[in-house]
């Protein structure tokens, strides 16, 4: 992994952060994913006017990931209706990289060298016991179907990432994969809420739509820079990396939503760093 690859994923890390973010503080979850989707179509139309279309070969992926988009999504929302963002992001950002890394060696044959997969086991490290400490430090709010939902979400990040991996490459254009990604999964969640709140939606729509479609903004880019990542490294440093957004997200929800930092989250982003730097190690 180079240095500016390493600097695009944390790049993405921040600006992925920074939409979750958005969407927890907007209370009406389901407003919240509508505006962050229906954006995310709107730019996707756009950037495909633009984007070569992609290979034939990518469809596949590109179908797979988009349904394991919606389910991460409903995942996403039902996590963070239930518990604290600083609780929630931490166990869902932080199951998907060890999971990523088994995928990747068993599905395409790609193994990190010893000095990437030690990056991958200490970063994982800070992240799963930042995770556990949330676990522990939450009270009543440790509920289980709140950790269960972001469990799953995780399985459901580490999946897209993985198909991904592989659609992006098979694609020749990691612009024109994102657009149509945005594109196809984008749909599904403006449908459902149309379907539940038919002609009260807009109306509910309208005040949150400035945020809604920054957040969409900012969840496009920090995708795509992911995407393009993924076609210039292997898919484990970029998955542990890309979760140093956890760090981000604890303190974004120290400054704005007034929850705890705490010595055991400066651990976790103190073994980020060891992590990040071993994987650098191997450029």
């Amino acid at each position: 992994m180079t240095p500016l690859v390493a600097a695009a994923v944390l790049a993405a890390a921040i600006t992925h952060a920074s939409w979750n973010a958005m969407a927890h503080a907007i209370r009406d979850q389901l407003l919240s994913f509508t505006l962050i989707s229906g954006g995310g179509v709107l730019i996707g139309v756009a950037l495909a006017c633009f984007a070569p279309f992609p290979a034939a070969g990518a469809w596949p992926y590109l179908c797979v990931s988009a349904a394991l988009h919606v389910a991460y999504m409903a995942l996403l929302m039902r996590s963070f209706s239930l518990g604290d963002f600083g609780q929630m992001y931490p166990i869902a950002r932080g199951t998907a990289p060890l999971v990523v890394t088994v995928l990747a060696a068993v599905l395409i044959g790609e193994r990190p060298d010893g000095w990437a997969t030690a990056g991958v086991g200490v970063a994982s490290a800070g992240l799963v016991g930042l995770a556990l400490w949330g676990i522990r430090g939450s009270g009543r709010r440790a509920q289980r179907p709140a950790i269960l939902a972001a469990l799953a979400t995780g399985l459901a990040i580490a999946g897209y990432t993985t198909v991904d991996g592989m659609g992006v490459r098979a694609s020749g254009t990691p612009l024109g994969y994102v657009a149509w990604l945005m594109i196809v999964q984008g749909v599904a969640i403006p449908a459902y809420a149309f379907r539940r709140r038919r002609g009260g939606l807009l109306p509910q729509l309208r005040p949150l739509a400035v945020r809604g479609l920054l957040g969409a903004a900012l969840s496009v880019t920090a995708y795509g820079l992911v995407l393009w990542a993924q076609t210039r490294a292997p898919l484990a440093p970029i998955a542990a990396l890309r979760e140093s957004s956890i760090i981000v997200g604890a303190a974004i929800g120290t400054l704005f939503f007034k929850e705890r930092f705490g010595i055991p989250r400066i651990a976790a982003a103190g073994l980020m760093v060891i992590g990040i730097g071993l994987m650098l190690h191997t450029s």
